[in-house]
């Protein structure tokens, strides 16, 4: 079993809540940057069984907003992804001392990842991408409108207390900005060309957040992508196919 280790960390002027479970410290770390409505707790068991099949170091970290992180306090504006990838993650990796670190991102975390092997292309050895987002999707804001409209029917924000400090503020916060007008103009594929690192790309056949044209997006957009598509999933291959994502993750790295 790896050794794990939480603690609060300042960065960008916020306390920020990191996870680390220990690996083999000749290999890159593996930093993991979850999805909009996500935290460590939300990541459950997967970074230890990353951690597990890949034998190197996995770093989780709540964003600003989130988690155990300080709470939101003012409205996401459509530059939080360009901040999180090009001040707070660069940050994080140099508080941390990681050398050249592997970026897994789902979700908004996939998009944060993009713009920082874009803005610092020698900064991450290599991208493990599930339901990464490059540009708004009609079929992205349909399903977080029903998301908002379906609210008063469901428990969405009690069942997000367990893993947030301040769930409705972690809610709103993403919810808002996404059907934000302003935000329909947010678009990441000019920075493509400038990512220089392999990537996998992951994704399910049923993800209600986003279409394959993403991954085809960025595939025709960088040096070298393994493209893997699952069946029966939706928007988190992860916690419906652990086993097999950790897996691919462990024997791209492997050859990357």
């Amino acid at each position: 079993m790896s050794d794990r280790a939480g603690a609060v960390v300042e960065l960008a002027g916020r306390s920020i809540e990191v996870e680390t479970i220990s690996g083999d410290a000749d290999k890159a770390a593996i930093v993991m940057l979850h999805e909009g409505l996500g935290s460590v707790a939300m990541w459950r068991d997967f970074p230890e069984l990353l951690a597990q099949r890949t034998g190197r170091t996995v770093v989780a970290y709540s964003r600003y907003g989130h988690g155990r992180s300080e709470p939101l306090q003012e409205p996401r504006t459509p530059a939080y992804m360009h901040h999180e990838g090009e001040t707070v993650l660069l940050a994080l990796i140099a508080e941390l001392e990681l050398q050249r670190p592997v970026l897994f991102g789902h979700s908004d975390g996939a998009s944060i990842a993009l713009i920082f092997a874009a803005r610092y292309p020698q900064a991450a050895s290599a991208l493990i991408l599930e339901a990464p987002h490059v540009f708004v999707e009609e079929v992205t804001v349909a399903s977080i409108a029903r998301v908002k409209a379906t609210l008063p029917e469901t428990d969405v924000v009690q069942r997000l207390r367990r893993y947030h400090a301040d769930a409705a503020k972690t809610f709103w916060g993403w919810n808002d900005i996404w059907l934000h007008p302003d935000f329909r103009g947010w678009d990441i594929r000019d920075c493509l060309g400038r990512i220089t690192v392999p990537a996998l790309l992951m994704q399910g056949r049923d993800d209600e957040y986003g279409t394959t044209l993403q991954l085809d997006t960025i595939a025709a957009a960088l040096p070298s992508v393994d493209i893997h598509l699952f069946d029966r999933s939706g928007h988190s291959p992860h916690r419906t196919h652990p086993e097999t994502v950790a897996e691919l993750s462990a024997a791209f790295l492997a050859r990357s």
